[in-house]
């Protein structure tokens, strides 16, 4: 048998976990568990992605921004299909 803890929790967590069960008799540990892998990032951001996010951020920041209205019209974007046929 695998050793077990024992944890304390709030009576609002247990039935935060317990509503997060994917069937009726799921275990916590199973709801923990999944919840645990979720939690890591398989695909964690670049650099770059970060720095470009940064730069984002600042132009909102600092104003240069435009209404997409403009940006679609810049593009002729009415002419074209949403989505290819």
């Amino acid at each position: 048998m695998p050793a077990c803890t024992t944890v304390k929790i709030d009576p609002e967590v247990r039935d935060r976990l317990k509503a997060l069960r994917r069937y009726p008799r799921e275990s916590y540990n199973d709801v923990i568990a999944r919840l645990t892998r979720m939690a890591v990032d398989d695909e964690p951001l670049s650099a770059e992605t970060i720095r470009t996010l940064e730069e984002g951020l600042a132009d909102i920041k600092a104003g240069r921004t435009q209404r997409l209205e403009d940006v679609m019209a810049e593009l002729d974007a009415d002419d074209e299909p949403a989505v290819p046929h």
